[in-house]
């Protein structure tokens, strides 16, 4: 696992100093599967590829695999001109999570990017802990209870 983070973080170097995050897709599903493939490709055999199974995070699970590329259509359909726009297209790209592994990283690039080309705005992650955002996932989950979903709901 170690040895994924170090390339990966050596492919996001590259993915910025070489300029080929200029060649990226911006908002969009294939944009977030090149920046995938851009870090993962050789390391992961799914890199940029769609997931078919279901996953979850301790207690939380992700969007079904049965319905994500139709999830995935409707986040991309989703507007993205205020800052609070882009947030919720985030979330709901978040809640998505269309890979195995690695959709952190990919996020957070591809969420910078929508900030940088449509506000002129970026996020210094270096000021958001860990923590904060694990906070900031915890109240997603939270605001599904609210919704009336709990765990164990199937989406049938």
């Amino acid at each position: 696992m170690k040895n994924i983070d170090k390339n990966s973080l050596e492919n996001a170097y590259r993915l910025f100093e070489t300029g080929d995050i200029d060649k990226i897709e911006i908002g969009s599903t294939k944009g977030l599967q090149q920046i995938h493939n851009y870090l993962f490709a050789g390391l992961y055999d799914f890199a940029d590829k769609i997931r078919t199974m279901n996953i979850s995070k301790g207690s939380f699970r992700f969007a079904n695999a049965l319905y994500l590329n139709e999830i995935l259509v409707k986040i991309e359909q989703m507007p993205e001109n205020t800052f609070e726009e882009i947030i919720d297209k985030y979330v709901e790209m978040n809640i998505a999570h269309p890979f195995m592994e690695g959709n952190g990283r990919t996020m957070r690039i591809w969420l910078d990017m929508l900030l940088k080309n449509r506000l002129k705005k970026v996020i210094n992650w270096q000021f958001v802990s860990k923590e904060l955002y694990e906070v900031i996932f915890k109240g997603i989950e939270q605001s599904y209870y609210y919704e009336g979903y709990k765990k164990g709901d199937d989406d049938e």
